[in-house]
């Protein structure tokens, strides 16, 4: 459950929960899902219950062995603020992450009403950055929640990007990742929405992250925006945006 990834933003994954419920259109063609499938039919013991959300509690430490300081994707095979997973389980996995002080670890979430109501018993370190998810701009809503959580960085995964976002209000976020969709039944990205978003962000002096383009496979189709990379990263020193 270590992995090393291909995930451009991010250098390991660490799962303590697997597995996930759909609650909005970007969940349609979930690559974890997909992914969960495929290792229950090659017998991996995690995914005997394939997506279905199941709890590893002797993997809660893992980071705290890993001592070669990573950016560490949580999560990435489940959602930290799904609603079967007990406050007790989220606050022991925010207590290993604090203790692991030399890694930082990005969480992405798109149950941000839970993550609201939970976020002020949690405790919230300078290396955790805190994420949702935002595909189209019906679900902006989500971003109102992220503010009012006290996480050093406070960032936005728009992916899969399935509409444009006009008025993408940026106050008091720090990143901003926007991907295409891949894999079967993927449904197409308009360069003008990536690029709106791309100009937003330089606007507001955000640093923008274009992940893919999308296509059969997540590198099928590249990931330059007007011939360049934009791999650009948040560089926090003592967040603003903690509470002491």
């Amino acid at each position: 459950m270590a992995e090393q990834t291909g995930i451009e933003w991010t250098d390991a994954t660490w799962n303590p929960v697997t597995g996930c419920t759909k609650i909005s259109p970007g969940c349609k063609n979930c690559y974890a899902e997909r992914l969960s499938v495929r290792l229950q039919a090659m017998g991996n013991p995690r995914y005997q219950d394939g997506f279905r959300v199941t709890l590893h509690p002797d993997l809660l430490t893992l980071p705290l062995r890993w001592r070669q300081p990573k950016r560490i994707f949580v999560n990435s095979m489940s959602d930290l603020f799904h609603e079967a997973i007990s406050e007790d389980f989220i606050s022991q996995i925010f207590e290993v992450m604090a203790r692991a002080d030399w890694h930082v670890f990005q969480v992405l979430t798109k149950r941000t009403e839970r993550l609201a109501s939970l976020a002020p018993r949690l405790p919230w370190a300078p290396n955790i950055w805190q994420g949702v998810s935002v595909e189209t701009a019906r679900y902006t809503s989500r971003i109102d929640h992220l503010r009012t959580v006290p996480a050093a960085v406070r960032f936005l995964s728009i992916e899969p990007l399935l509409g444009p976002i006009p008025n993408l209000l940026l106050d008091d976020i720090d990143w901003v990742i926007v991907g295409g969709e891949s894999g079967p039944g993927r449904r197409p990205m308009a360069a003008a929405w990536a690029r709106d978003i791309r100009d937003q962000c330089v606007r507001a002096r955000v640093p923008f992250f274009f992940k893919q383009w999308g296509g059969r496979t997540p590198k099928a189709a590249g990931r330059v925006l007007d011939r360049r990379t934009w791999d650009e990263m948040p560089t926090p020193l003592a967040s603003a945006h903690m509470v002491s």
